[in-house]
């Protein structure tokens, strides 16, 4: 249980758990800031249906605990004149997971990286101007850090959907369980988890 500034303790957050002050009127503020992040004060209360003071009070509320944690600008990758987007997913020598990391925050091609389990280690995604580009980028700079055991590549032929962020409201009720089937192969669909390796743990500041 964490504490406050005058030590009262404060109830502790924990994944996959809506916390409690993050009612229905706050996700409607962050929907609404998902389509206009630079909306008036104003103009989110009134399109929330709450008074301008509590609108301001909650969205600096929202902003102090961390649930919105800063504002920036979309940019169209494409007009910006990277017009190729890629998935490097990549296997980690296993002792040498913070030199990855390392490498990795010096590659500015890079846009996201995150820890996966399964087959590979970790999944890059990278946005070039051109196919030459990840060529170099894969065969030169990735197969040239001592820790990069081994990469696949995936070229993305287009992205159908791609959303800012997503909200606890935007899920939808789940279906009633079905009784298992007594035999058969496992259904389209199923996922399998395979466990991570322990050392993976050193890119989670990345």
């Amino acid at each position: 249980m964490d504490e406050t500034s005058d030590g009262s303790p404060t109830e502790e957050w924990q994944p996959g758990r809506i916390p409690a002050d993050l009612d229905a009127t706050n996700l409607r503020i962050l929907d609404v800031l998902r389509e206009d992040g630079r909306i008036s004060i104003s103009a989110l209360a009134q399109r929330v249906g709450i008074s301008r003071a509590n609108a301001y009070t909650r969205f600096e509320a929202l902003r102090a605990n961390g649930v919105i944690i800063r504002f920036t600008a979309q940019v169209d990758p494409v007009r910006a004149g990277l017009g190729v987007c890629a998935l490097i997913f990549v296997t980690v020598r296993q002792q040498m997971w913070r030199q990855f990391r390392n490498q990795l925050a010096l590659m500015p091609e890079v846009e996201y990286c995150a820890i996966t389990t399964g087959q590979h280690d970790a999944m890059i995604q990278i946005r070039v101007r051109d196919v030459a580009t990840v060529h170099h980028l894969v065969t030169h700079r990735l197969a040239s850090i001592p820790a990069v055991k081994a990469t696949e590549t995936v070229f993305i032929l287009d992205e159908v959907l791609r959303r800012p962020f997503i909200l606890p409201s935007d899920e939808r009720p789940l279906p009633a369980p079905q009784p298992a089937a007594e035999t058969g192969p496992s259904p389209l669909g199923s996922m399998r988890f395979v466990r991570a390796n322990a050392g993976r743990a050193d890119l989670g500041g990345l």
